[in-house]
């Protein structure tokens, strides 16, 4: 995707009788449940949530890129890789089913059966999972530079 697309509008949804235009509704509708729900959270700690996950996967060099004032597609990238095809998979896999049971649904997944570059589109926040080969060759946090890194966890920031 061109830096110059914008990121698509959320679709509506209808939920008794109302639309709302957030692609993230709430699994129940107890007063906790709300309270903890993704569309409650801010895009950034989503992507925090997601950056997070994929540590606890093991994967490796984590980054997280702030992209506002960079493009308009999308808020966040986050940014790993696995160790081969089938953890790149995996960690593809289990970040989706978490994500999931938490009420956040991806928009767009590519890449899922092949397991050399996976990403996740949920609309705010993009995830991009890489074999390692693949991540050295297109480097995408050099062709992002321009965005600022967030620490995640215990990976170290890398600019």
């Amino acid at each position: 995707m061109a830096r110059s697309e914008r990121k698509p509008a959320r679709p509506k949804r209808t939920t008794g009788g109302s639309t709302t235009t957030s692609s993230r509704m709430p699994a129940a509708s107890s007063a906790a449940t709300i309270a903890t729900a993704p569309s409650a959270q801010t895009p950034r700690a989503l992507a925090l949530r997601a950056a997070q996950l994929c540590l606890d996967y093991k994967a490796n060099d984590v980054v997280l890129l702030d992209l506002h004032g960079v493009t308009d597609m999308t808020d966040y990238f986050v940014i790993a890789s696995g160790t081969s095809d089938t953890h790149v998979r995996s960690i593809g896999e289990r970040l989706l089913d978490d994500l999931r049971k938490e009420g956040l649904h991806a928009h767009h997944i590519e890449g899922l059966q092949s397991g050399r570059w996976v990403l996740l589109d949920f609309v705010d926040f993009v995830v991009h999972i890489f074999h390692p080969t693949l991540r050295t060759f297109y480097q995408l946090e050099r062709l992002w530079s321009d965005a600022e890194v967030i620490p995640v966890g215990s990976s170290s920031a890398r600019a």
